[in-house]
């Protein structure tokens, strides 16, 4: 399967595959037709970049113009691993793959099924989440194929990934760094590495005139088909506040989800309610968060009520994720 796979890619053509992150989709990251395949494919802005998956450090150098010292570091300390890097970009990467920008966002995945795979393509796979624009990122092959089915030549099944939020992406091109969007490489993991990292203040906020940097800055990501609202605030009053809301809508006749947590769930009464985990280990959340959007889809949920999560650590990348799948919908209390 794996040397099918690579022979696609090497054709120009499409392949899902498992990553520890999410479900990505790839193409040849140096044919800018593959990289147009995989803009229609998913329904995708062309000005969303996309990032470049390799399987070794040495094939990091011939794709951008240099390899500043904090990137070797933080490389060094999380590569292969959750961690995507922003450079500029070598003649060699096509500004297709690159949404037009003059930097590439790079990842080395830990996958062993990406790794083989990207090393059986050649090197290098341009590769966002294998789903359509805007939905809940794939955690499992099943939502690849709800999505994806017909419109490329082969999903590479790995099972449920580890991970179940996308990379944390750093931009390496300023000083200090900048992270463009959180992920399990949290930012207190990275100034270990290389001291002062700073954060883009567009991460959490609703909307930018900017030209994204990286994927997910700009357009509105992992969104349910019904309306989600995040509840923050007092844990006690979060949840008297989600039963209430709860309540309201399912008397006018909505089907309704929650999400909350395992010390959470037994508050609440709703068409479908569901643990995101256990707040003693947001690793847990960040991992079912997007199967439960999905699962939410798949019971023709209406309206949907989350309880919100610390925003440290891991915490900063669930809330990301949630702000964006809630377009910015946030009651606070």
């Amino acid at each position: 399967m794996i040397g099918k796979a690579g022979e696609i890619l090497r054709a120009g053509g499409l392949v899902a595959f498992p990553t520890e992150t999410v479900y990505g989709l790839g193409g040849d990251a140096l044919n800018a037709q593959s990289s147009q395949k995989i803009y229609a494919a998913k329904g995708r802005p062309s000005d969303n970049p996309l990032i470049v998956h390799i399987y070794r450090m040495e094939d990091l150098a011939p794709i951008v113009r240099e390899i500043p010292q904090k990137a070797e570091a933080l490389a060094k300390a999380f590569w292969p691993g959750p961690l995507t890097m922003i450079f500029e970009k070598s003649e060699r990467v096509p500004l297709t793959t690159t949404g037009g920008l003059t930097t590439v966002a790079v990842r080395m995945p830990s996958d062993a099924i990406a790794a083989a795979m990207i090393k059986a393509a050649g090197g290098y796979v341009a590769a966002p989440s294998a789903n359509t624009s805007g939905r809940p990122s794939p955690t499992v092959a099943k939502y690849v194929e709800e999505d994806l089915s017909g419109k490329i030549e082969m999903i590479l099944d790995g099972g449920q990934v580890c991970i179940g939020l996308e990379s944390t992406i750093v931009d390496l091109t300023v000083d200090p760094p900048m992270i463009l969007r959180p992920g399990a490489i949290t930012k207190e993991m990275l100034s270990e590495v290389v001291g002062e990292v700073s954060v883009d203040q567009t991460i959490l906020r609703s909307d930018s005139g900017q030209a994204p940097k990286a994927p997910g800055m700009k357009y509105r990501h992992y969104a349910p088909k019904g309306d989600l609202t995040i509840i923050e605030g007092d844990r006690g009053k979060v949840c008297a506040r989600i039963e209430a809301l709860s309540k309201e809508a399912m008397e006018r006749g909505l089907k309704v989800g929650i999400i909350g947590t395992d010390e959470t769930v037994g508050n609440y009464h709703a068409t479908s309610v569901k643990s995101a985990g256990n707040r003693a280990d947001e690793s847990t959340i960040a991992k079912e968060l997007y199967r439960i959007l999905r699962e939410f889809d798949d019971e023709g949920m209406d309206v949907m009520y989350s309880e919100s999560f610390d925003d440290g650590g891991i915490g900063a990348a669930i809330m990301n994720r949630l702000l964006k799948a809630a377009g910015h919908h946030i009651e606070r209390l």
